[in-house]
């Protein structure tokens, strides 16, 4: 007598809008730098680059997906932990920041250590303490499941399973994450009569004041590494990669779009509220180690000034994004 164990494939819906699978830049935008040159977009890849995302066979134990750490109504962030984990138990050092707009990133991770969109899921698929997996594991589970390869041979023309074949189809789906479409931007691009209130107007004016240095229009992020105050902790940030004195402790400025819920905030998850983000930023730091000079003295900002700026803040939520079907789980019945 045999006992076998075995997984039955679930069934993906294939259900998807085909049109505005296209490389999008919005007006006022610079050059992304991921571009699809050497990975031309179809709307088979973009299927597969979505089951896999949701495929929890790229764990160790086929428990974790990426869509664990990145669930799309929080702006593909998590709210449920303030850093990365496995169910194991096992918890990392850092928060899972959202994921949109990464066509545009010159590199990845809080600290920056990938450099290429295509090479990002290796990092959490191999971290011991996230999903603790080898891609050529992943390789042999998705070359076995006839749900695979039949996707492998709708994306690529044949049913034969690679790891470049994996990362670019994942690179489809997740470059595609695109988030223009905030009460702010149609307000800046004056579309549908769309106006800021008084108070988000206000607000606007004190970020540019106070925050756009760092957090810069349009993707309201410079891209640089800095030193924000924090308490220090063990995580040494870009000296990571990186081990020069000057990079202790800087971080990759997070972009402030959707912000309104990707909380908790900052590297490692500290803070729960816009509130106590900003009270932050107007009390004097707890780490002066690398401080980065536009954070040596404390903002001024009164309890208005700071309603007003979260007001503002909440204007960056793109809520067509949130609730794009193309980006959801296709292992859900969608009921209309």
């Amino acid at each position: 007598m045999f006992l076998v164990k075995c997984k039955v494939d679930p069934q993906i819906i294939p259900e998807l809008p085909s049109d505005n699978l296209v490389e999008v830049i919005p007006p006022g935008w610079p050059q992304p730098h991921y571009t699809y040159t050497n990975n031309p977009l179809t709307e088979d890849r973009f299927i597969l680059g979505r089951a896999l995302f949701y495929e929890p066979m790229l764990s160790k134990n086929n428990d974790i997906s990426c869509a664990f750490c990145h669930k799309q109504e929080e702006a593909f962030s998590n709210k449920s932990h303030r850093v990365s984990h496995n169910l194991q138990g096992a918890d990392g050092n850092r928060n899972a920041p959202g994921m949109f707009n990464l066509a545009w990133h010159p590199y990845y991770m809080h600290d920056g250590g990938v450099l290429n969109l295509e090479l990002q899921p290796i990092a959490p698929i191999s971290n011991p303490v996230e999903m603790d997996e080898d891609i050529n594991n992943i390789v042999s589970k998705l070359q076995a499941s006839r749900k695979y390869r039949t996707l492998f041979t709708s994306a690529y023309g044949s049913d034969s399973v690679t790891s470049q074949r994996i990362l670019k189809a994942l690179a489809q789906f997740t470059g595609l994450m695109y988030s223009y479409n905030s009460k702010f931007d149609q307000y800046k691009r004056g579309e549908n009569n769309v106006q800021l209130t008084e108070e988000e107007l206000r607000g606007y004016q004190l970020f540019k004041a106070n925050c756009n240095a760092c957090h810069t229009e349009p993707l309201f992020t410079d891209f640089k590494f800095r030193s924000n105050g924090l308490k220090a902790s063990n995580d040494s940030g870009r000296a990571h990669i990186e081990a020069l004195p000057q990079n202790r402790y800087k971080f990759k400025t997070p972009s402030l779009r959707n912000v309104e819920v990707t909380w908790p905030y900052m590297h490692d998850g500290t803070y729960d509220s816009l509130e106590v983000c900003l009270d932050h930023y107007t009390m004097p730091k707890k780490n002066l180690v690398n401080l980065d000079p536009l954070l040596q003295n404390p903002m001024q900002l009164s309890a208005r000034d700071k309603k007003d700026i979260i007001a503002f803040l909440k204007t960056l939520t793109d809520h067509k994004f949130l609730g794009d079907m193309r980006f959801a789980d296709p292992n859900i019945p969608k009921h209309p």
